[in-house]
């Protein structure tokens, strides 16, 4: 790519995608194509064949999906595999029909077997069954590879996948009915750590930019109460008042599940990396891979994400388990060697990316 090359992001208003977009325009890109989904429906294949035909994008990231975490994943199962069966399937085929030079479909470490060894190398794809909760949405992602893959293998496109680990960064979801562990954990020790300090006005704040169903940060305190206890945000029975040491968050399963987590800047700076120095030819017959794994190589426990979580927000009351819940696939560390070999490794450790990730919640 050069700096005046027609790149598409599609996505470009996702997390990843909007860190994309960031990392290109801070690397001295201008011509980049973006389109709302208001004005492109990427499910719609008259629509993105139309917008590639009249556009004609030399490269293309594509970074839209459908996402959520466990319950989200487990709850809209249909949803899941067809929204991301559709996008795909439709940029993929439209950036062959019109030439495009180069594209970077972005999957996700759900794809591999449940009980693969640790670290996850690349080559374990398709060695066993998947995690049950995602199993829709990482069939999806496995077919993005392979329809990549093949159409390399069949008409010489230099279309290339990566599936990174668990991501976390500005844009991220917190809605705390469909977000991902990490941000999860963040609102609900936020909220806790507000009912401590019996700030209600923060409560509200909070809700009034990111509503939970219909509660907003209008609606009546009993209704707040009642849904920040459906989703683990309680005092103790007994007590009178939430003070410091008083008030519980409940988290999902046991917290004894280990999870990897990658700032999404550094994402970026991983998929710009490949689209600059890596072509499929490369990593299909040299390095005999179909896509290549994104990550820090470094893993740790749920609970051990919730204690630093707790310590960055300041909250001093309970963090309980609740063990009935789904924890997921017991473990999940990317194996990063060929990532490490292609000239690239992440910058941003955890807890200093947790800390500046608050920061721009609180003030939001």
């Amino acid at each position: 790519m050069n700096k005046n090359s027609k790149i598409f992001i599609a996505g470009h208003r996702g997390m990843v995608g909007s860190a994309i977009h960031r990392k290109l325009l801070a690397t001295g890109f201008r011509n980049l194509l973006v389109k709302p989904r208001q004005e492109l429906n990427l499910a719609n294949q008259q629509d993105v064949e139309a917008y590639f035909s009249a556009s004609k994008p030399e490269y293309v990231i594509l970074a839209a999906a459908k996402v959520g975490g466990i319950l989200a994943n487990n709850t809209y199962r249909a949803e899941f595999i067809y929204e991301n069966l559709m996008i795909q399937n439709n940029v993929i085929h439209a950036a062959w029909k019109n030439n495009v030079k180069k594209l970077l479909f972005l999957g996700s470490s759900c794809i591999y077997p449940k009980a693969a060894p640790q670290p996850i190398k690349e080559g374990y794809l398709l060695e066993g069954p998947l995690e049950s909760t995602n199993e829709p949405y990482a069939i999806a992602k496995i077919a993005g590879i392979k329809m990549c893959e093949n159409y390399f293998r069949q008409y010489g496109c230099n279309f290339i996948s990566v599936m990174p680990t668990n991501l976390y960064g500005p844009n991220d979801n917190y809605d705390l009915e469909k977000s991902h562990v990490l941000p999860a954990i963040i609102r609900k020790m936020h909220l806790a750590g507000c009912i401590e300090q019996d700030n209600w006005d923060a409560v509200r704040t909070d809700l009034e930019r990111f509503p939970v169903g219909n509660i907003t940060g209008k609606s009546p305190m009993n209704e707040i109460i009642d849904m920040l206890a459906s989703h683990g945000i309680s005092s103790r029975p007994g007590n009178s008042s939430a003070r410091p040491g008083t008030v519980t968050v409940t988290l999902w399963g046991t917290g004894n599940v280990y999870r990897e987590f990658l700032h999404v800047d550094d994402m970026a700076s991983a998929c710009v990396h490949i689209m600059q120095n890596i072509n499929a030819q490369e990593l299909y017959n040299s390095f005999m891979n179909s896509h290549i794994n994104i990550g820090t190589g470094a893993d740790l426990t749920i609970k051990e994400l919730a204690y630093i979580v707790k310590s960055v927000t300041g909250f001093g009351g309970v963090v309980s388990w609740d063990a009935s819940k789904p924890d997921g696939t017991p473990r999940k560390q990317l194996d990063v060697e060929l990532l490490h070999k292609l000239g690239w490794k992440h910058e941003i450790e955890l807890e200093a990316g947790i800390r500046s990730v608050y920061e721009s919640y609180k003030s939001a």
